[in-house]
């Protein structure tokens, strides 16, 4: 149902995000008509006006091209289908940055300042050192974390199950849903300086906004933490032991074939893989024959399997002897080999 109901909820986003674009540009034009009201009609006015216009059209461009992954939400949804944390601040900062240029751009083009003034002095470029610099440091992240969650899968340490549809709660959560410090606080970092660098845009809006070094000390800060989180995280799926399962009072006995055995290990349920339709792809190998792991609910989830153990009965068709058995988890990765003994 979730898979069916993807298209439509997308859709659904799409045209929200769009009237939340043309809606910020409606509000900017009566707010720009209020407190004009007295002081009079500036030509920033106009340059802010024609410059939320521009970038309003490109965004609803952009949204039609995507139409089918959800329009404007596209560029920040990873390969999960989850919402990318590095890639919404990166694009807040980028829209910032676009914002300001276009509309120094249209303000200096309506003023027509002397041909002495070049754009340069009249952008104040020489102080934006700083804004640049944390444009460099949010982007730079957004590639380095891809190319760790891309190392750790390749590695088989870092398992991605893919979501039904991306959620705002991605932003700040872990892909089991918990609530991620390091994607807490860098996202709450990087959103007060960008909320600083507007503020100096909205006080001075002669020039590009100045980012003091302090600042960017502290984004650069979040932004290690946050990548030193992402390079920690996963866990290689790994078999530590394989034991016939006994009920309490059974008798000492060997694995026999129709026997319950009992996979204790780690990292058999990654994160996002504990609703039923992943669950239902984890395997286990028994030598040549792949047997599916019976799912056993209880209120809130399922006992079997857990990330922990789980237990699977032994196939009629392992013959005695000895086998090799490894899990394949619902991401595709497989664990390592242990071998046990079956006798009749």
């Amino acid at each position: 149902h979730g898979r069916e109901a993807g298209p439509a909820r997308l859709d659904r986003v799409r045209r929200g995000a769009l009237r939340a674009v043309w809606g910020a540009v409606l509000a900017l034009l009566l707010g720009q008509a209020l407190t004009a009201v007295g002081a009079g009609w500036t030509a920033a006015r106009t340059a802010g006006l024609c410059t939320a216009l521009v970038l309003a059209v490109l965004l609803s461009a952009a949204a039609h091209t995507h139409r089918e992954r959800g329009g404007l939400l596209a560029p920040l949804t990873g390969e999960d289908n989850r919402l990318s944390t590095t890639r919404a601040v990166a694009a807040a900062w980028l829209l910032l940055l676009s914002f300001s240029l276009l509309f120094l751009t249209a303000r200096f083009l309506v003023l027509r300042p002397p041909a002495t003034v070049g754009p340069t002095t009249a952008f104040g470029l020489p102080r934006a050192a700083g804004l640049l610099t944390a444009l460099a440091l949010v982007a730079a992240v957004t590639v380095v974390a891809r190319l760790v969650v891309t190392s750790g899968i390749a590695a088989g340490r870092l398992q991605k199950v893919p979501a039904d549809r991306p959620r705002a709660a991605d932003l700040l959560c872990d892909d089991d849903g918990r609530a991620c410090l390091a994607d807490v606080q860098y996202l709450l970092v990087s959103g007060a300086v960008l909320a600083l660098a507007a503020a100096g845009l909205a006080h001075d809006p002669a020039r590009l906004p100045e980012v003091p070094w302090s600042l960017v000390l502290l984004l650069a800060v979040s932004t290690a933490w946050h990548l030193a989180a992402k390079r920690a995280e996963g866990v290689r799926p790994t078999i530590h032991s394989v034991v016939r399962s006994r009920e309490a009072g059974d008798l000492d006995a060997p694995i026999r074939t129709g026997d319950d055995i009992e996979i204790r290990g780690r990292g058999f349920v990654p994160p996002g893989a504990g609703a039923p339709d992943p669950l239902t792809r984890l395997v286990v190998r028994i030598g040549p024959v792949h047997a599916h792991v019976p799912l056993v609910p209880v209120p809130g989830g399922f006992a079997n399997p857990t990330d922990t153990a789980l237990t699977v009965p032994l196939p009629a068709d392992v013959e005695p002897g000895r086998a090799e058995v490894s899990v394949v988890t619902a991401a595709g990765v497989e664990t390592n080999r242990v071998t046990i003994d079956v006798v009749d």
